[in-house]
């Protein structure tokens, strides 16, 4: 398919797990992808191993919890690649503890990486966007944002991505912009394996009892998140905006 033939893609937190399975799909579907993440070379092998496919990615480094490198990285994104037509704001971090554990410090750095980092990002975003009147924002939330133990930090960051994706939807709709999110449940990542080491499990274990708690009983994979990342990301979606779609496996 080549969905995305002529758009530029900027993915970040895409040096692993979700961020590199949708980095890769949309490259696979044409697009020219820029690979964010803290450092160029923690994203180098997810933009190596696309062009090793004779795919398009260059690899930038970025702390997009900061405004103004976000403004700077992506200048140079346009510069270098000549537009930016699909932001996906991926990035996010675990600090997980029950509540009453919780050091202030843990609550800060999760909100501003996994909810202020999506603000950053679509804020500097929408100017080209606006201006160009197209553009596709898809944010990752989480089945978290319904509320997960000994993660109040990471929940309210997920439930804030919900609503900001609600609220850009309505202003810059106007705009030819599509903004949604997409809400995984338990999908098979380092993130997830850090939980299960948390927990004093392994990852096999962990997963296995994710799976039963599960109708289709298993865990999810990066890439089933990157398909329907895609699919809001393209035009088969231009009509949808707003939205959280959940990518559970059937899961309450």
């Amino acid at each position: 398919m080549t969905r995305f033939a002529g758009k530029v893609a900027v993915v970040t937190g895409a040096a692993q797990g979700i961020g590199a399975a949708t980095a890769a799909r949309l490259a696979e579907e044409g697009a020219a992808v820029a690979v964010v993440d803290l450092t160029a070379e923690r994203a180098q092998a997810t933009a190596d191993a696309i062009t090793a496919k004779g795919g398009t990615a260059r690899a930038y480094g970025c702390d997009v919890a900061d405004y103004d490198a976000v403004e700077a990285v992506f200048a140079q994104i346009v510069e270098d690649l000549g537009a930016l037509h699909i932001l996906i704001n991926n990035a996010g971090i675990t600090r997980d503890n029950l509540f009453f554990k919780m050091a202030k410090s843990d609550w800060d750095a999760v909100l501003t990486v996994n909810l202020t980092s999506a603000y950053n990002c679509s804020h500097v975003a929408q100017k080209y966007m606006v201006k160009q009147k197209y553009g596709k924002i898809v944010s990752l939330s989480s089945r978290s944002a319904l509320g997960n133990r000994g993660q109040a930090n990471y929940a309210a960051a997920k439930a804030g991505i919900q609503g900001l994706t609600a609220t850009l939807a309505i202003e810059l709709g106007p705009f030819n912009i599509n903004v949604n999110a997409v809400a995984p449940g338990y999908i098979a990542t380092a993130m997830t394996a850090a939980t299960a080491e948390r927990v004093g499990s392994s990852a096999e274990d962990h997963q296995a009892l994710a799976a039963e708690r599960t109708p289709l009983r298993r865990v999810g994979q990066p890439e089933e998140v990157a398909s329907v990342v895609a699919f809001l990301a393209s035009e088969d979606a231009s009509y949808v905006s707003g939205q959280t779609l959940y990518i559970n496996g059937g899961a309450r």
